[in-house]
């Protein structure tokens, strides 16, 4: 298993808010809703996001924006162009006024925005993630603030699918959609990943060092086993020092270190589901005991794992670097 496919195989949109949107110029929409993550793309028009800490992207029809949150930003026709709407928790929508506009401007399924559409009306696709799994996370704080794709064929057949799909009320719809979703936001992590240059965090392009690429794979195998770092060392054909030193170099962390934080991301995630105890989920992730596994989450997050799953306290210890705050990709 490679590190990309184990972050991704576990974290999927689970009734992801998604949302159809039209609107005449001049327009400007700005998004306080706090969400994790979104996704944002244009059907027709351009319209420029304008992160608050940070320089305007202008984004073209097939191009796919990736926004992480929780900082606010506003989506307009002009970067100079007033407010108009803001969006806050729970998508509702209200003008400068205070006056509420969810359902007002509501267009009929899943659409919202302007109440007619012409030529020179923008249409822009949209799709939130309310609450990404933990699995994920390592990935997302690695995240810039603002990720933009320009278009490709790929893109442009799912976002095609999107359109056609997005204001259909069908039994399973939120699951399409929700799949949909995954495959845009996958398509622009890979090319994020793989771009040179692009900021990719240094556990993924770890991935390719003849050393540590094939230690972090047996690490993301099996995580639950007692791994030792003179176990790895010998897997890869290596020796102990050697391993210890070119991980340490190459992830920025030690192979124990890392361990933890993949098996408490794990956890993290196995946490989240209704019928998961503490004392199953950390034999899951190898810790011999629920009171092991809880001691180390506090160390690490700084929460038990009965008030993790609550709600309560920080969600992860930060990352050592600061992601940069925009990346726009190179064409295909």
């Amino acid at each position: 298993m490679d590190t990309l496919t184990g972050l991704l195989e576990g974290p999927k949109a689970r009734g992801a808010f998604l949302l159809k949107s039209v609107f005449n110029p001049p327009w400007s929409l700005r998004v306080e809703d706090r969400a994790p993550l979104s996704v944002v793309t244009m059907v027709h028009g351009d319209a420029w996001l304008i992160p608050d800490h940070g320089e305007p992207v202008r984004i073209r029809p097939g191009d796919v924006a990736v926004v992480r949150g929780p900082e606010c930003y506003t989506v307009a026709d002009t970067p100079d162009t007033p407010v108009q709407i803001t969006v806050g928790p729970e998508q509702r929508c209200s003008t400068q006024d205070g006056e509420d506009v969810t359902e007002t401007m509501a267009l009929g399924v899943r659409t919202w925005g302007a109440g007619f559409q012409d030529a020179g009306s923008a249409v822009m696709l949209s799709g939130t993630y309310q609450a990404p799994s933990e699995i994920g996370r390592r990935l997302l704080n690695a995240l810039p603030t603002i990720l933009v794709r320009p278009a490709e064929a790929a893109d442009n057949t799912l976002v095609t699918l999107l359109t056609s799909e997005i204001s259909k009320d069908e039994p399973g719809q939120e699951i399409v959609l929700d799949r949909l979703l995954d495959l845009l936001l996958i398509g622009v992590l890979r090319t994020w990943l793989a771009a040179p240059g692009s900021g990719a965090p240094a556990w993924y392009r770890a991935q390719s060092d003849p050393v540590v690429g094939p230690a972090l794979r047996l690490l993301h195998e099996n995580p639950a086993y007692g791994w030792t770092v003179a176990e790895l060392a010998l897997k890869v054909g290596v020796s102990r020092a050697s391993l210890a030193r070119r991980f340490t170099e190459v992830v920025g962390e030690a192979p124990v270190a890392y361990l933890t934080g993949w098996r408490l991301a794990l956890a993290s995630d196995l946490l989240r589901e209704p019928d998961a105890t503490v004392a199953t989920v950390a034999r899951r992730v190898g810790y011999g005991s629920a009171f092991a596994l809880s001691t180390a989450f506090k160390r690490v997050r700084g929460v038990s794992p009965q008030e993790f799953r609550s709600g309560a306290g920080p969600a992860a210890a930060p990352e050592a670097a600061q992601p940069p705050r925009t990346v726009v990709l190179p064409g295909s």
